[in-house]
């Protein structure tokens, strides 16, 4: 790992400041992302602006219709809130399957959709349930945000501050877990609620997509039996070590199914 400096700043005007001071630096909150990738060399930031003691970038809020969560809102805190569990038990029940439990302590929410990482479970659920991302200069729809491999509409130093996630009527989440990792070979976020069905994958392509022949069946029956008969594509998906493209492609309406399923267990 290469030497860099270290900044503890008070607040988030002052995070931003240091970070454009850098020659080439990084935020960090809980560093589960980051701090792997500089041991391995893959990553070699100039300078770390540490997150984790700024107030009210962690921290859970209800508002009319909106869950609100701080960036630096760890995986765990998520997981354990009666409130999460209360009017989103999917996002609940995603926190609570990510990693182990030393990664669900000191992983955050900000930092998980900010690297979007093509496996993660955060970025189907914010993009699943039609999110919000607040930063410290703009709010982005989830739609717009996820962009690509390892990439976000984030600007160079612009930092997540909160996600606003509308309540949705019913919400399910199924993931078919990479065992060394932890990570979703496929996970799937279904939701229903004002804005209509919406069906969410990672671990399946470059980055988390929404799935348009699950919308339509879902949205036209809101049962397990409608994705029985759905076929996703396979010429865009990935295939590795751990799966192919075809075996990924028959796991998602597989998956959308379950999270159905489990959207009408917790209404």
């Amino acid at each position: 790992m290469n030497d860099f400096g270290f900044h503890r700043p008070a607040s988030v005007a002052e995070a931003v400041r240091m970070l454009g001071a850098a020659a080439d630096g990084r935020f960090v909150a809980g560093g589960q992302s980051l701090l792997g990738t500089m041991k391995l060399g893959l990553a070699a930031p100039s300078d770390l602006v540490d997150l984790s003691r700024i107030g009210g970038l962690s921290g859970i809020t209800v508002e009319t219709g909106v869950l609100r969560i701080g960036a630096t809102t760890t995986h765990a805190m998520v997981a354990a809130s009666p409130d999460v569990r209360r009017l989103i038990p999917a996002l609940a029940n995603l926190a609570d399957l990510i990693g182990d439990p030393a990664v669900r302590a000191r992983g955050t929410l900000g930092g998980s959709i900010a690297n979007n990482d093509p496996a993660a479970c955060y970025p189907a659920g914010v993009l699943g349930l039609g999110a919000t991302i607040h930063t410290d200069r703009r709010a982005l729809a989830a739609d717009d945000f996820f962009t690509g491999l390892y990439e976000t509409a984030l600007a160079p130093g612009e930092l997540v501050t909160a996600v606003s996630f509308p309540v949705p009527q019913q919400a399910g989440w199924s993931k078919f877990r990479q065992p060394a990792s932890g990570f979703s070979l496929v996970g799937v976020f279904v939701s229903r609620g004002p804005a209509g069905v919406r069906v969410a994958v990672t671990g399946a392509a470059a980055c988390v997509f929404r799935c348009a022949p699950l919308e339509t069946a879902v949205a036209a029956d809101f049962s397990p039996r409608a994705c029985t008969g759905v076929r996703v594509a396979a010429s865009d998906l990935n295939s590795d070590l751990h799966a192919s493209a075809e075996f990924r492609a028959h796991l998602i309406p597989v998956l959308a199914g379950r999270a159905v399923q489990q959207a009408g267990v917790d209404r």
